[in-house]
Protein backbone atom coordinates (compact mmCIF):
# COMPACT_ATOMS: atom_id res chain seq x y z
CA UNK A 1 0.00 0.00 0.00
CA UNK A 2 1.54 3.37 -1.17
CA UNK A 3 1.74 6.16 1.01
CA UNK A 4 -1.26 8.14 -0.76
CA UNK A 5 -3.83 4.93 -0.21
CA UNK A 6 -2.47 4.81 3.57
CA UNK A 7 -3.62 8.84 3.64
CA UNK A 8 -7.08 7.94 2.28
CA UNK A 9 -7.69 5.00 4.06
CA UNK A 10 -6.88 6.99 7.23
CA UNK A 11 -9.05 10.12 6.21
CA UNK A 12 -11.80 7.69 5.65
CA UNK A 13 -11.19 5.58 8.93
CA UNK A 14 -11.01 9.07 10.88
CA UNK A 15 -14.18 10.33 9.43
CA UNK A 16 -16.17 6.79 10.12
CA UNK A 17 -14.80 6.98 13.77
CA UNK A 18 -16.02 10.59 14.18
CA UNK A 19 -19.47 9.96 12.80
CA UNK A 20 -19.60 6.85 15.02
CA UNK A 21 -19.02 9.34 18.24
CA UNK A 22 -20.94 11.75 17.13
CA UNK A 23 -24.17 9.53 16.38
CA UNK A 24 -23.55 7.43 19.59
CA UNK A 25 -23.95 11.15 21.10
CA UNK A 26 -26.50 12.42 19.36
CA UNK A 27 -28.50 8.73 19.98
CA UNK A 28 -27.78 9.07 23.64
CA UNK A 29 -28.91 12.69 23.30
CA UNK A 30 -31.94 11.71 21.81
CA UNK A 31 -32.49 9.00 24.02
CA UNK A 32 -31.89 10.31 26.97
CA UNK A 33 -31.17 14.00 27.65
CA UNK A 34 -33.83 15.67 29.45
CA UNK A 35 -35.81 17.02 27.11
CA UNK A 36 -38.71 16.97 24.75
CA UNK A 37 -40.57 18.57 22.58
CA UNK A 38 -43.87 17.58 23.75
CA UNK A 39 -44.84 20.17 25.75
CA UNK A 40 -48.46 21.97 26.45
CA UNK A 41 -49.07 25.22 27.88
CA UNK A 42 -52.16 24.73 30.42
CA UNK A 43 -54.25 26.82 32.68
CA UNK A 44 -57.10 26.70 35.52
CA UNK A 45 -60.16 27.27 33.87
CA UNK A 46 -63.31 28.20 35.71
CA UNK A 47 -66.48 27.20 33.94
CA UNK A 48 -68.80 30.03 34.74
CA UNK A 49 -72.53 29.26 35.68
CA UNK A 50 -74.91 31.46 37.60
CA UNK A 51 -76.00 30.23 40.88
CA UNK A 52 -80.07 31.01 40.10
CA UNK A 53 -81.83 30.26 37.36
CA UNK A 54 -83.62 33.33 34.73
CA UNK A 55 -83.92 34.66 31.63
CA UNK A 56 -80.58 36.91 31.03
CA UNK A 57 -80.81 40.68 31.54
CA UNK A 58 -77.67 42.14 30.61
CA UNK A 59 -73.79 40.25 29.50
CA UNK A 60 -71.45 43.58 30.05
CA UNK A 61 -68.78 41.24 28.58
CA UNK A 62 -67.40 40.11 25.39
CA UNK A 63 -65.34 36.44 24.15
CA UNK A 64 -62.07 37.17 25.02
CA UNK A 65 -61.76 40.16 27.04
CA UNK A 66 -59.98 40.55 30.29
CA UNK A 67 -61.65 41.06 33.35
CA UNK A 68 -60.87 41.56 36.87
CA UNK A 69 -61.90 39.28 40.02
CA UNK A 70 -65.16 40.89 40.92
CA UNK A 71 -66.59 42.53 37.61
CA UNK A 72 -70.02 41.55 36.46
CA UNK A 73 -69.78 38.65 34.03
CA UNK A 74 -73.55 38.88 33.50
CA UNK A 75 -76.78 39.40 35.11
CA UNK A 76 -80.06 37.43 36.05
CA UNK A 77 -83.48 38.83 35.73
CA UNK A 78 -83.63 40.47 38.99
CA UNK A 79 -87.88 40.82 39.75
CA UNK A 80 -88.69 37.52 40.91
CA UNK A 81 -86.40 37.44 43.19
CA UNK A 82 -87.14 41.08 44.44
CA UNK A 83 -90.28 39.52 44.81
CA UNK A 84 -89.12 36.93 46.86
CA UNK A 85 -87.30 38.87 49.12
CA UNK A 86 -90.36 40.86 49.66
CA UNK A 87 -92.36 37.99 50.55
CA UNK A 88 -89.95 36.83 52.68
CA UNK A 89 -89.88 40.39 54.87
CA UNK A 90 -93.42 40.12 55.19
CA UNK A 91 -93.18 36.64 56.37
CA UNK A 92 -90.46 37.78 59.18
CA UNK A 93 -92.61 40.61 60.50
CA UNK A 94 -96.22 38.15 60.43
CA UNK A 95 -93.72 35.43 62.65
CA UNK A 96 -92.04 38.49 64.79
CA UNK A 97 -96.03 39.83 65.21
CA UNK A 98 -96.85 36.25 66.11
CA UNK A 99 -93.99 35.62 68.54
CA UNK A 100 -94.49 38.96 70.31
CA UNK A 101 -98.67 38.00 71.53
CA UNK A 102 -96.84 34.29 72.26
CA UNK A 103 -94.68 36.11 74.84
CA UNK A 104 -97.31 38.21 75.64
CA UNK A 105 -99.76 35.28 76.12
CA UNK A 106 -96.97 33.28 78.27
CA UNK A 107 -96.36 36.51 80.74
CA UNK A 108 -100.26 36.20 81.22
CA UNK A 109 -100.40 32.53 81.87
CA UNK A 110 -96.98 33.35 84.43
CA UNK A 111 -99.53 35.88 85.93
CA UNK A 112 -102.37 33.14 86.61
CA UNK A 113 -99.83 30.64 88.08
CA UNK A 114 -99.29 33.37 90.54
CA UNK A 115 -102.98 34.61 91.66
CA UNK A 116 -103.81 30.71 91.85
CA UNK A 117 -100.43 29.63 93.87
CA UNK A 118 -102.42 32.51 96.13
CA UNK A 119 -105.44 31.59 95.69
CA UNK A 120 -104.87 27.88 96.41
CA UNK A 121 -102.51 28.86 99.17
CA UNK A 122 -105.05 30.96 101.30
CA UNK A 123 -107.89 28.09 100.75
CA UNK A 124 -105.45 25.55 102.29
CA UNK A 125 -104.38 26.78 104.82
CA UNK A 126 -108.27 28.21 105.65
CA UNK A 127 -108.70 23.72 105.24
CA UNK A 128 -105.72 23.29 107.85
CA UNK A 129 -106.86 25.36 110.16
CA UNK A 130 -111.12 24.20 110.19
CA UNK A 131 -109.78 20.52 110.31
CA UNK A 132 -107.21 20.90 113.45
CA UNK A 133 -110.45 21.91 115.68
CA UNK A 134 -112.13 19.86 118.03
CA UNK A 135 -115.23 18.63 116.58
CA UNK A 136 -117.23 20.11 119.93
CA UNK A 137 -116.02 23.59 118.52
CA UNK A 138 -118.66 26.13 116.66
CA UNK A 139 -117.60 24.78 113.15
CA UNK A 140 -119.56 22.49 111.58
CA UNK A 141 -118.14 19.03 109.66
CA UNK A 142 -120.87 20.36 106.61
CA UNK A 143 -118.24 23.73 107.15
CA UNK A 144 -114.93 21.66 107.22
CA UNK A 145 -115.86 19.44 104.41
CA UNK A 146 -116.44 22.77 102.63
CA UNK A 147 -113.09 24.08 103.22
CA UNK A 148 -111.53 20.94 102.18
CA UNK A 149 -113.34 21.07 98.96
CA UNK A 150 -112.35 24.39 98.70
CA UNK A 151 -108.67 23.97 98.86
CA UNK A 152 -109.12 21.15 96.73
CA UNK A 153 -110.71 23.23 93.80
CA UNK A 154 -108.48 26.31 94.16
CA UNK A 155 -105.09 23.19 93.85
CA UNK A 156 -107.21 21.81 90.65
CA UNK A 157 -107.34 25.58 89.58
CA UNK A 158 -103.03 26.27 90.06
CA UNK A 159 -102.34 22.84 87.82
CA UNK A 160 -104.45 24.06 85.12
CA UNK A 161 -102.91 27.26 85.06
CA UNK A 162 -99.61 25.74 85.14
CA UNK A 163 -100.79 23.50 82.17
CA UNK A 164 -101.48 26.66 80.64
CA UNK A 165 -98.10 28.61 81.34
CA UNK A 166 -96.37 25.37 79.96
CA UNK A 167 -98.50 25.32 76.64
CA UNK A 168 -98.25 29.17 76.19
CA UNK A 169 -94.28 29.02 77.22
CA UNK A 170 -94.25 25.99 74.04
CA UNK A 171 -96.27 28.24 71.75
CA UNK A 172 -93.94 31.00 72.42
CA UNK A 173 -90.82 28.87 71.82
CA UNK A 174 -92.35 27.70 68.15
CA UNK A 175 -93.29 30.93 67.41
CA UNK A 176 -89.41 32.02 68.08
CA UNK A 177 -88.34 29.11 66.33
CA UNK A 178 -90.42 30.78 63.13
CA UNK A 179 -88.80 33.77 63.07
CA UNK A 180 -85.70 31.96 63.06
CA UNK A 181 -87.00 30.18 60.03
CA UNK A 182 -88.34 33.36 58.30
CA UNK A 183 -84.84 35.10 59.10
CA UNK A 184 -83.03 32.43 57.32
CA UNK A 185 -85.74 32.49 54.74
CA UNK A 186 -84.97 36.23 54.43
CA UNK A 187 -81.06 35.69 54.01
CA UNK A 188 -81.48 32.66 51.22
CA UNK A 189 -83.81 35.53 49.36
CA UNK A 190 -81.33 37.92 50.03
CA UNK A 191 -78.50 35.61 48.49
CA UNK A 192 -80.36 35.07 45.46
CA UNK A 193 -81.01 38.25 44.85
CA UNK A 194 -77.25 39.07 45.14
CA UNK A 195 -76.54 36.10 43.10
CA UNK A 196 -78.36 37.56 40.08
CA UNK A 197 -75.45 39.27 39.37
CA UNK A 198 -72.76 36.42 38.20
CA UNK A 199 -69.04 37.77 38.66
CA UNK A 200 -65.57 37.24 37.90
CA UNK A 201 -64.03 34.23 40.69
CA UNK A 202 -60.20 35.50 39.27
CA UNK A 203 -58.65 37.51 37.00
CA UNK A 204 -58.62 35.96 33.56
CA UNK A 205 -59.91 36.05 30.21
CA UNK A 206 -63.51 35.59 29.42
CA UNK A 207 -63.70 32.40 26.56
CA UNK A 208 -66.33 30.49 24.61
CA UNK A 209 -68.97 32.76 25.25
CA UNK A 210 -72.26 31.18 24.67
CA UNK A 211 -74.95 33.36 26.24
CA UNK A 212 -76.91 36.06 24.69
CA UNK A 213 -79.53 38.73 26.53
CA UNK A 214 -82.74 36.81 26.54
CA UNK A 215 -81.68 33.37 27.00
CA UNK A 216 -82.69 31.59 29.63
CA UNK A 217 -79.97 30.66 32.31
CA UNK A 218 -80.39 27.22 34.25
CA UNK A 219 -78.61 27.27 37.65
CA UNK A 220 -75.50 25.64 37.89
CA UNK A 221 -75.47 24.99 34.17
CA UNK A 222 -71.76 26.42 32.62
CA UNK A 223 -72.70 29.34 30.06
CA UNK A 224 -68.85 30.75 29.87
CA UNK A 225 -65.55 29.78 30.40
CA UNK A 226 -62.96 31.91 32.45
CA UNK A 227 -59.13 31.42 31.96
CA UNK A 228 -57.17 32.34 35.26
CA UNK A 229 -54.64 34.85 34.11
CA UNK A 230 -52.20 33.77 37.36
CA UNK A 231 -52.53 30.19 36.87
CA UNK A 232 -50.04 29.73 33.39
CA UNK A 233 -48.13 26.61 33.50
CA UNK A 234 -46.60 23.92 31.36
CA UNK A 235 -46.91 20.60 31.52
CA UNK A 236 -43.88 18.72 30.00
CA UNK A 237 -44.49 14.80 28.37
CA UNK A 238 -40.84 13.34 28.93
CA UNK A 239 -40.10 9.76 28.08
CA UNK A 240 -39.41 7.84 30.90
CA UNK A 241 -35.67 6.96 30.30
CA UNK A 242 -34.96 10.77 30.59
CA UNK A 243 -36.68 10.64 34.22
CA UNK A 244 -33.77 9.84 36.15
CA UNK A 245 -32.14 12.85 35.26
CA UNK A 246 -34.93 15.06 36.74
CA UNK A 247 -35.62 16.35 39.73
CA UNK A 248 -38.63 18.70 41.36
CA UNK A 249 -36.23 22.41 41.44
CA UNK A 250 -34.37 21.88 38.40
CA UNK A 251 -34.66 24.37 36.35
CA UNK A 252 -36.17 24.74 33.15
CA UNK A 253 -35.47 26.30 29.40
CA UNK A 254 -38.67 26.67 27.78
CA UNK A 255 -38.87 27.64 23.89
CA UNK A 256 -42.83 28.26 22.75
CA UNK A 257 -43.53 27.43 19.26
CA UNK A 258 -45.32 30.78 18.92
CA UNK A 259 -42.59 32.87 17.53
CA UNK A 260 -39.96 31.27 19.27
CA UNK A 261 -40.58 32.82 22.91
CA UNK A 262 -38.55 31.69 25.34
CA UNK A 263 -39.19 31.34 28.95
CA UNK A 264 -37.62 29.75 32.05
CA UNK A 265 -39.66 28.03 34.60
CA UNK A 266 -38.82 25.29 37.42
CA UNK A 267 -39.78 21.34 37.74
CA UNK A 268 -42.92 21.44 40.34
CA UNK A 269 -43.93 18.05 40.22
CA UNK A 270 -43.77 14.92 38.51
CA UNK A 271 -46.78 12.61 38.54
CA UNK A 272 -46.77 9.61 39.86
CA UNK A 273 -48.75 7.53 37.91
CA UNK A 274 -50.13 7.10 34.22
CA UNK A 275 -52.90 4.76 32.67
CA UNK A 276 -51.81 1.13 31.34
CA UNK A 277 -53.62 1.08 28.13
CA UNK A 278 -52.89 -2.94 27.52
CA UNK A 279 -54.22 -3.78 30.91
CA UNK A 280 -57.29 -2.56 31.89
CA UNK A 281 -59.55 -3.93 34.89
CA UNK A 282 -62.00 -6.94 33.71
CA UNK A 283 -65.57 -6.49 34.57
CA UNK A 284 -65.16 -8.82 37.45
CA UNK A 285 -62.38 -6.40 39.05
CA UNK A 286 -59.23 -8.52 38.16
CA UNK A 287 -56.36 -7.71 35.57
CA UNK A 288 -57.15 -8.30 31.99
CA UNK A 289 -53.77 -9.16 30.61
CA UNK A 290 -53.17 -8.47 27.23
CA UNK A 291 -52.04 -12.04 25.97
CA UNK A 292 -49.61 -10.42 23.22
CA UNK A 293 -46.43 -8.53 23.43
CA UNK A 294 -45.25 -6.13 21.17
CA UNK A 295 -41.21 -6.67 20.71
CA UNK A 296 -40.77 -3.17 19.92
CA UNK A 297 -41.55 -1.21 22.83
CA UNK A 298 -42.01 2.84 23.02
CA UNK A 299 -40.86 4.89 26.29
CA UNK A 300 -43.97 5.65 28.23
CA UNK A 301 -44.33 9.32 28.15
CA UNK A 302 -45.08 11.03 31.78
CA UNK A 303 -46.55 14.34 32.50
CA UNK A 304 -43.87 16.96 34.29
CA UNK A 305 -45.66 20.13 35.86
CA UNK A 306 -43.23 23.16 35.40
CA UNK A 307 -44.13 26.39 36.72
CA UNK A 308 -43.52 29.54 34.84
CA UNK A 309 -41.14 32.65 36.41
CA UNK A 310 -43.21 35.74 35.75
CA UNK A 311 -40.14 38.05 35.94
CA UNK A 312 -38.98 36.02 32.92
CA UNK A 313 -41.94 36.15 30.25
CA UNK A 314 -41.21 38.28 27.73
CA UNK A 315 -43.12 41.60 26.95
CA UNK A 316 -46.18 41.23 24.48
CA UNK A 317 -45.92 37.16 25.05
CA UNK A 318 -49.50 36.01 24.39
CA UNK A 319 -49.68 32.96 27.01
CA UNK A 320 -52.72 30.26 25.63
CA UNK A 321 -53.81 26.83 27.29
CA UNK A 322 -52.85 24.58 25.05
CA UNK A 323 -50.15 25.98 23.16
CA UNK A 324 -46.72 23.73 22.01
CA UNK A 325 -43.27 24.13 23.90
CA UNK A 326 -39.85 22.40 23.71
CA UNK A 327 -38.26 22.09 27.06
CA UNK A 328 -35.20 21.60 28.17
CA UNK A 329 -33.97 20.87 31.70
CA UNK A 330 -30.77 21.74 33.65
CA UNK A 331 -30.32 18.88 36.35
CA UNK A 332 -28.53 20.30 39.23
CA UNK A 333 -25.38 18.86 39.85
CA UNK A 334 -25.55 16.14 42.06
Amino acid sequence: MNKSSLLRFLSTAAVVLVAAVLGHALWKHYLYAPWTRDGRVRADVVQIAPDVAGLVATVPVHDNQFVRKGDVLMTIDRDRYVLALQQAEANLAAATASARAAGAGAAAASAAIAGSRTEYEMYEAQAQRRLRMPEQSVISAEARQNAVAAANNARAGLQRAQASHQQASAAAQQALAAVQQAQVAVELARLNLQRTEVRAPADGYVTNLDVRVGDYAAAGAARMALVDSHSYYIYGYFEETKLPQLRVGDPVDVRLMAGGAHLRGRITGIARGITDHDNPTGANLLANVNPTFNWVRLAQRVPVRIAIDPAALPAGTVLAAGMTATIEVQPHTR
